[in-house]
């Protein structure tokens, strides 16, 4: 992220550069601007930690990270604001290029802001969630050199310690310690020599090197890589690698040109469910620029000697790893691409869809209808006259296959489900929500939709075993730690955990049979379910609290383990194929729980234990 001197009417020229935008699948996010991209691949999942341009920026007028996730890198699933700068007290402002990352059973989230005695500084925030809330570690800057402390990366390296690099013109490192919020020795700056990051001709601002800016640090195939921003205004991304994680290093080129009308870069690099992506931005999207960027992707292949293709900027972004279930609970603002809306915090957790107007509407790629769908449900809310969700098939215009009503619920946040039928559709279509209505004011919110039909209903366990409905506390075997809310909170998308006996709220949960061999399990801390979330059927999918309601990604069943009397719980969304799982056979205190294929192994068998409420 370029922060530093250059001529004001260059910004501008690059500013009129941007491209324009067809429906294809680039930039990854059309409801706000959204840049610096941080991919993280945690328990099956994707998630995307980016910065967040405000409208019509004249210059990086950043005030907050965003979070969005997704198990087929198509459609995001947005999950707003995990973090700020006001969340440090240490901060003024400047929500820049930062990187989270998973260690501990928490989640560690390295920020760069403006401190209020001046400078810039690198923060450290924490969460037991990688959808935050993230806190502030510290209290205090976790690293400060005085020159250019910007765009931290992080990475753990096979032997357990961590690295974190950053900098802005130069380029320094630290070692970080175990627990992740301090580091060992001295800050160490990285020689940038001709050799290591190429040699910079043509230049005004004497820098000897290619390095500018954006480092994003990782292993693969016992090479260590080093992408960052490149060359200058207009930026490119080029990148080193070395045999070791501290160099030295050497240059091997350009990976993606000078492209896109933003004028700067960003790169980050990961592999996911088999395949390599390349996370970078541009200025893409209407009114895009230099100071409203917008993150993309592309897939690419390694070359047989590891190294990196040349990339381009593309807006026809990268096929899907997978299809959606549209027979489990799906989340409005999970989104390929849109049409004029916008998504907001829901007062019933997590985020909603708003800013509908007449013919707004959502693509959702790849959903699986199975054998074929029958009806539709929508959870909806409207101060207005509301209007219609009209579903179709391929395109905004395409076969229309339902209508849903909505009407005045009397509030923005007065949430109500509204059903139609719909003609039976099969196979795999990209599936458009239209808003359609007189209205020529905003015409409703929507939170969640859901079919049924087809495969609507879960293969019925085999051989349930049934315990009376009531109290538990619900033990792991192999950690002998019981299941609770992270931190005793009852919020929807809370995280669910293990943790030692506490007795607290958190750690009771209400079994109620619903039959055909299924439960739900609601929270003591409030009308919430212990929930797969998404109703995804994704190894490592997270398991949560949400609002109750009771569909397919809140039943479960329970199995005899080999483990004496224990149960294995299995997840509906995964017709019983999947199961909650100790992630990793962790016995930590707050270590994380997750849908896993189902093993029978002590760390998914579970004991029921009676108490009171």
């Amino acid at each position: 992220m370029k922060k530093v001197y250059y001529i004001a009417a260059l910004s501008l020229a690059f500013s009129l550069l941007s491209q324009g935008v067809c429906h294809a699948d680039n930039p990854v996010v059309q409801t706000m601007y959204t840049t610096d991209p941080a991919p993280m691949v945690y328990n099956g999942t994707c998630y995307l930690y980016t910065g967040h341009d405000e409208d019509k920026s004249t210059w990086y007028t950043m005030n907050d990270w965003r979070c969005y996730s997704s198990t087929d890198m198509v459609n995001w699933t947005d999950h707003g604001s995990p973090l700020s700068y006001k969340t440090f007290s240490w901060a003024k402002g400047d929500a820049w290029a930062g990187q989270c990352i998973p260690r501990n059973g928490k989640f560690y989230y390295y920020v760069p802001v403006t401190q209020k005695s001046g400078g810039m500084a690198i923060g450290v925030a924490v969460s037991n969630s990688p959808t935050g809330p993230f806190v502030d570690a510290l209290g205090h800057p976790l690293a400060f050199t005085g020159t250019g402390d910007i765009d931290p990366t992080v990475f753990i390296d096979d032997n357990g310690q961590a690295y974190l690099y950053w900098g802005n013109p130069n380029l320094f490192y630290v070692k970080l310690n175990q627990d992740m919020i301090s580091y060992s020795g001295n800050i160490v700056q990285v020689p940038l020599t001709t050799s290591g990051f190429g040699a910079r001709t043509g230049k005004s601002d004497k820098r000897l090197t290619l390095y500018e800016e954006g480092p994003w640090f990782y292993k693969r195939n016992g090479m260590y890589y080093m992408v960052y921003a490149a060359g200058g205004i207009p930026e490119y991304i080029s990148y080193s690698t070395s045999k070791s994680p501290t160099g030295p290093w050497t240059y091997r080129g350009v990976i993606m040109p000078s492209q896109g009308g933003s004028f700067t870069n960003h790169p980050g690099v990961i592999d996911f469910k088999g395949h390599s992506y390349f996370f970078y931005h541009n200025g893409a999207l209407p009114g895009g620029g230099g100071f409203t960027r917008s993150v993309c992707i592309e897939e690419f292949k390694y070359n047989p000697d590891g190294t990196f293709p040349t990339i381009n900027m593309t807006k026809t972004g990268v096929s899907g790893t997978g299809n959606l279930n549209p027979y489990v609970r799906n989340e409005a603002e999970t989104i390929c691409w849109e049409s004029n809306v916008k998504t907001e915090s829901c007062s019933e957790g997590g985020m909603d869809v708003c800013n509908i107007t007449n013919n707004s509407w959502i693509k959702v790629k790849g959903v699986n209808f199975g054998s074929g769908a029958t009806s539709f449900d929508a959870r909806v809310a409207s101060v207005n006259a509301g209007g219609n969700i009209e579903l179709h098939l391929d395109s905004p215009t395409g076969t229309l296959i339902g209508t849903c009503p909505v009407k005045n619920t009397g509030g923005w946040q007065s949430w109500v489900t509204n059903s139609c039928k719909v003609n039976k559709v099969s196979g795999i279509h990209d599936l458009y929500l239209k808003f359609t209505g007189s209205s020529n004011s905003y015409l409703f919110n929507v939170d969640y939709w859901q079919f049924s039909g087809g495969n609507a209903t879960p293969t019925n366990p085999t051989n349930p075993t049934t315990l009376n409905n009531g109290w538990y506390r619900i033990k792991n075997v192999h950690a002998e730690k019981y299941l609770q809310v992270a931190d005793n909170i009852g919020r929807a998308t809370q995280n669910v955990e293990i943790d030692s006996s506490s007795g607290t709220d958190g750690q009771k949960w209400y079994l109620n049979n619903i039959g055909n061999g299924l439960i739900t399990l609601k929270s003591a801390l409030g009308n919430f379910m212990l929930d797969v979330c998404g109703g995804a059927n994704d190894d490592g999918t997270k398991v949560e609290i949400y609002n109750a309601y009771g569909h397919t990604p809140q039943q479960f069943s329970l199995k005899p383990s080999s483990s004496g009397n224990s149960y294995v719980i299995t997840t509906m969304c995964s017709n019983g194929t999947k199961a909650l799982d100790d992630a990793n056979y962790a016995t930590n205190d707050g270590s994380n729980v997750c849908e896993w294929s189902c093993t029978g192994g002590d760390n998914q068998s579970w004991v029921f234990e009676p108490t009171n409420n």
